[in-house]
């Protein structure tokens, strides 16, 4: 009898035992499954490749090449704008336009800089500038490709001027924050209302919505849902890719892994934000601009108050509720105090 209670003890143990580990087991796969969900996937490929132009005819004859690269069927307005003193001089400036948008939202602004001796690069993003505002091609954009145009463009602006500032706006401004954070030859990043997240998205789901959105099919959506194909300006596309979107994102997570771990490269960086902005999310913003002040960042910050009411894109004179003669000045006098 005593030897039978013994034996039952023991399956009862055993039991337990193997309840547990199933538990444990359980309990581990889950945890691995959210932190793989809340991780942002594909980051850690994302990497700088400065090849530096040494002179200024060397950074003339890597505009032309770009130029050539461009789809005969650009939008005219959209093409590469470069506006130059025909020289080297003391200050260039790159102009990063927005996601869906091209260059020719800061073709005043570069006029402006130009005025003022600037030599003036502005590029389009790549899959940007078509003629045609419903192509698809805009879906096929890649994180890969924005580190690269980054690159491009930084390398380029060493033979324009012997000081580099980098402006960019929403996801430009991402765009721009990875060359902040990556490259040593650039004198000043200016980062314009980045798109590191959407106000629509709470900033906890914005990691794993971007995976989410990077494996699903992609699909487009109207901006304005009223006006759809009438929204303007005639040179933005009036839809945006989620799988567009979801890149640019994955983009701004390697920004904000780097931010973490090391201190930014450029010599100094400028982030402006908008009190009024209903786009972008600002906590993930504030997140990266304090991570760059504990690495002792060389960093100032500016926010254009809410009384302004100011749209999203600040800076298109094209954009129906604008206000460049509140922003420009303003802008350009943080820029080049």
């Amino acid at each position: 009898m005593q030897q039978e209670k013994t034996t039952s003890s023991v399956k009862h143990s055993n039991g337990i035992t193997r309840r547990w580990l199933l538990m444990v087991v359980f309990v581990n796969i889950v945890v691995c499954i959210g932190i793989t969900i809340l991780t942002p996937w594909g980051i850690i490929k994302l990497t700088s490749q400065p090849h530096p132009a040494h002179s200024y005819a060397e950074a003339v004859q890597r505009i032309e090449a770009l130029r050539k690269q461009e789809a005969p069927e650009m939008n005219p307005v959209c093409r590469l704008q470069f506006l130059s003193h025909d020289g080297q001089v003391e200050r260039a400036i790159v102009l990063v336009h927005g996601y869906a948008n091209c260059p020719q939202q800061f073709r005043e602004l570069g006029q402006r800089f130009y005025d003022l001796g600037y030599n003036v690069l502005i590029a389009p993003l790549p899959h940007h500038g078509l003629a045609d505002r419903m192509t698809e091609e805009q879906a096929r954009l890649k994180a890969e490709e924005l580190v690269v145009y980054a690159d491009q463009l930084v390398d380029i602006a060493q033979g324009l001027g012997e000081q580099v500032t980098m402006v960019g706006i929403s996801g430009g401004a991402v765009t721009t924050a990875w060359a902040a954070q990556k490259r040593s030859d650039l004198d000043l990043a200016v980062i314009i209302s980045p798109a590191f997240g959407y106000q629509q998205v709470r900033t906890a789901l914005t990691a794993p919505g971007t995976n989410l959105y990077r494996i699903l099919p992609n699909s487009f959506r109207w901006w304005d849902e009223s006006l759809k194909a009438e929204r303007g300006p005639t040179h933005c596309y009036p839809r945006y890719s989620t799988r567009a979107l979801a890149e640019i994102l994955r983009l701004g997570f390697a920004v904000q892994a780097a931010a973490r771990r090391d201190q930014p490269a450029a010599h100094s960086i400028l982030v402006v934000t908008n009190a009024r902005d209903t786009a972008v999310n600002p906590e993930l913003t504030a997140r990266v601009v304090k991570e760059w002040r504990e690495h002792n960042a060389n960093l100032t910050t500016y926010e254009f108050e809410a009384a302004f009411g100011l749209p999203h894109d600040l800076i298109d004179p094209a954009q129906p509720d604008e206000q460049i003669e509140v922003v420009y000045p303003r802008l350009i006098g943080l820029i080049t105090q």
